[in-house]
């Protein structure tokens, strides 16, 4: 089937006169060297293809994960789930899976695809579900199109900025040379003959960026049709400044329902089945969770695995005491935590040497090793300079990224080159060092003031080897220094006369962690209460008997990858919660320990079982019967009472006051947040005294004593503005969520990661 944008591109070309049609022959490219570079193209569409780079829509798609039940039990083990009635085929959805992610690994030059990683693709592949079963039926429905002509001109005509990333070179920050002008800019003439030509898996590469498009345009009309669709009239204005301007002063008294005990309140169980019964909304879940209450056994170090890693270190100081200064860095790279190379130039201010006489020792001095909690840290003073007080320098900046998008703009080895011939051309005097600062410096911050930020010393915070190249240098010296920006060019303009010493220390940290006999050992003391306790009674009673520390981790989804206490390695924790029933005792071995855990809760979706939230039934039962009494109380002592203050009294309760309530407030003075309170206190006549209510944190009575009115404003069109520019900017994701809702999704690719 033909490309939308070809179809209209072969009808616009074939109007074209052959003059306008023909290229010039540099520009034409051989069809094998445009098809791999079209490769290129589709290997480019990665991690989130689903709608390629418009924040709206990674908005508007984060608010569409679905959810639902997560159980294969007595369910179709073909499917990953269900959207809108149709069902998600699993083989399907396992090849989108995987190729998006060989589409990562392809742009990231094959890195490993960690567990966060992971979890991005698997949303957005389930996403690109959600929109087509879900969202798109309802653009349908709304009467919105998106026409060939319109995905031609987005894609080929003017193309998206996200057509033109995807044609870019992330290294070098240019569009591909078979797309490009000189300049690296898009050649619109190359790309349309290219979009013309393709075939095979390019051609599938191209429809791709056109269903992106198509997409993003369907998304940003719907957006706008909601958006058009919320208005704000006059009076809801006048309601709005009213309850932001308008001031209360409120006298009151209250009766906290903490002042009843619980143990006083007995609840029965026909009592919690009349509120469950009359309020079941209350006592709903939006998708699935479990609860699972757990043991660690956290893996440390023994006193012996101590021991023998500060042996290991006493050797690796005795190596370092004869080592040269090239085999520092190799034992460094050998022994410390991730093959960490650590020298530092440090100060009396800045040393981390607890050895004092390090500042009279010679070159070469080993110190240590010290047990500094979670390393063996052995320091090797490697030299000792004379560094300027403070230094004025110059730099030109030769950028990895481009520091206006943070795109990759080239490689270190390209940056290099051009900051070696640039002090070459310098040296030579053949370049200008100002103008090479404002036509090359990709360093915005310095950029305007000729690459100089004035006078700096060691506590600037620049970069380390930036501040080094000015505080060890000398006037007048031009040098190449690498950072983890890049390259710089750094001119030293003048130094101090004022001079300290610097130590050169190269630092190893010998991690101290368990051995692998300490792990097995703390293995088989879990294995062994796990298995002594494999239900969830004996789990309970196991715990207080040993006086065991037990953590509970709840709300746990099934598609979470950490949950409370626990980072690396909950997703297995959390599948065998979907997986367990109620009371099951599972063991789980993570990186640095062993979980113990039983599952002790199960929701599902909808309405939830008595027997789930009985507590909290409970609580809000109790609550109800001491206001009851409370209000009973107020009646009884203080109910023919009309004047606050007798109230007061006659009750042995405080009259405290609101001198300065609006509708909008968040907190009453002397009582804490209660939108009951606000809404009866705005509800009352100036000089009336309310009823005894019941409110959030205790049953109250209150008097308006004052109503100052705002000012009215000359026109409320500000007002209705801003209060539609607060309904618009909710609008996507309230729609959305409705969208979502009516959809009844169930989402059950937990199953597959």
């Amino acid at each position: 089937m033909k490309l939308l944008s070809l179809q209209v591109l072969k009808k616009s070309i074939s109007k074209m006169s052959n003059k306008e049609n023909k290229l010039p022959k540099s520009e034409t490219a051989p069809v094998k060297e445009r098809t791999s570079v079209l490769e290129k193209i589709r290997r480019r569409t990665g991690l989130l293809v689903g709608i390629v780079g418009l924040a709206l829509v990674i908005f508007i798609l984060e608010s569409l994960l679905g959810s639902g039940r997560t159980l294969f039990g007595g369910q179709d083990l073909s499917t990953v789930g269900k959207i809108n009635g149709q069902k998600v085929d699993r083989n399907e959805f396992v090849a989108k899976f995987e190729s998006s992610l060989n589409n990562y690994r392809q742009r990231n030059n094959g890195a490993e695809v960690d567990d966060n990683v992971r979890g991005q693709v698997l949303s957005s592949v389930w996403q690109q579900y959600v929109v087509q079963f879900a969202v798109m039926p309802q653009f349908e429905k709304a009467g919105i199109i998106v026409g060939e002509e319109e995905v031609y001109e987005h894609v080929v005509v003017s193309p998206e900025q996200s057509i033109i990333q995807q044609l870019t070179d992330p290294n070098t920050g240019r569009v591909n040379e078979q797309f490009s002008n000189p300049d690296g800019s898009l050649n619109l003439m190359k790309w349309k003959q290219a979009v013309q030509n393709v075939t095979g898996e390019s051609e599938l590469a191209v429809k791709q960026m056109e269903d992106n498009v198509k997409n993003a345009r369907f998304f940003e009309k719907f957006r706008v049709l909601i958006n058009k669709g919320v208005y704000v009239t006059k009076a809801e204005a006048q309601d709005f400044y009213a309850n932001q301007n308008n001031v209360l002063n409120v006298s009151y008294i209250s009766k906290s329902y903490d002042l009843i005990k619980d143990a006083d309140i007995k609840v029965t169980d026909e009592e919690i089945q009349k509120y469950y019964s009359n309020n079941t909304y209350m006592f709903t879940a939006s998708e699935d969770t479990r609860k699972i209450e757990y043991v660690s056994f956290n893996v440390v170090p023994s006193p012996e695995d101590i021991s023998a890693i500060e042996k290991d270190a006493q050797k690796i100081a005795g190596d370092m005491k004869t080592s040269t200064f090239r085999e520092d860095s190799n034992i460094m790279m050998n022994e410390s935590e991730n093959g960490l190379i650590n020298v530092q130039n440090l100060t009396r201010k800045t040393m981390t040497v607890r050895d004092s006489s390090i500042y009279t020792a010679a070159a070469g001095a080993v110190f240590g090793p010290y047990n500094e909690g979670a390393y063996f840290k052995i320091y090797k003073l490697e030299a000792i300079n004379q560094m300027a007080d403070s230094a004025r320098v110059r730099h030109i900046l030769i950028g990895l990224s481009d520091p206006q998008s943070n795109q990759p703009k080239r490689s270190k080895e390209q940056a290099k080159r051009e900051a070696d011939s640039l002090v070459v051309l310098l040296k030579a005097k053949k370049a200008n060092f100002d103008s090479l600062v404002v036509s090359i410096s990709d360093d915005a911050g310095s950029k305007g003031k000729g690459g100089d930020y004035g006078w700096f010393d060691e506590n600037k915070g620049f970069v380390e080897p930036f501040t080094n190249a000015g505080l060890l240098g000398t006037k007048g010296n031009l040098s190449v220094v690498e950072t983890q920006f890049g390259y710089h060019i750094i001119e030293v303009l003048d130094v101090s006369k004022g001079r300290h010493k610097s130590y050169k220390v190269a630092q190893v940290l010998k991690p101290i962690t368990a051995s692998d006999e300490t792990n097995q050992k703390l293995f088989n003391q879990a294995s062994q209460f796990a298995g002594e306790n494999n239900t969830g009674e004996l789990f309970d009673k196991a715990v207080e008997a040993q006086k065991l520390t037990k953590r509970l981790a709840e709300d746990i989804k099934a598609n979470d990858r950490q949950m409370n206490g626990i980072a690396a390695g909950a997703k297995e924790i959390v599948r065998w919660a979907f997986e367990a029933k109620k009371g099951d005792v599972g063991i789980f071995s993570l990186t640095d320990k062993h979980i113990v855990a039983k599952l002790s809760g199960i929701r599902n979706k909808g309405v939830l079982p008595l027997e789930e939230v009985k507590d909290q039934v409970a609580v809000k039962v109790k609550k109800e019967l001491k206001a009851n009494m409370i209000i009973q109380e107020f009646t009884s002592k203080a109910g023919s009472s009309k004047d606050i203050n007798e109230m007061s009294s006659k009750l042995g309760l405080e009259l405290k006051k609101a001198p300065a309530l609006v509708a909008s407030s968040q907190m009453i003075e002397g009582l804490g947040r209660d939108e009951i309170f606000v809404g009866t206190a705005i509800g009352t006549k100036m000089g009336a005294i309310s009823k005894p209510i019941a409110g959030e944190n205790g049953v109250f009575v209150l008097m308006v004593n004052n109503l100052q009115k705002a000012p009215s404003p000359a026109s409320y069109d500000d007002i209705k503005k801003q209060v539609q520019e607060q309904l618009t900017g909710r609008s996507d994701y309230g729609s959305f969520n409705a969208i979502k809702e009516l959809a009844d999704i169930e989402d059950r690719t937990s199953k597959i990661d």
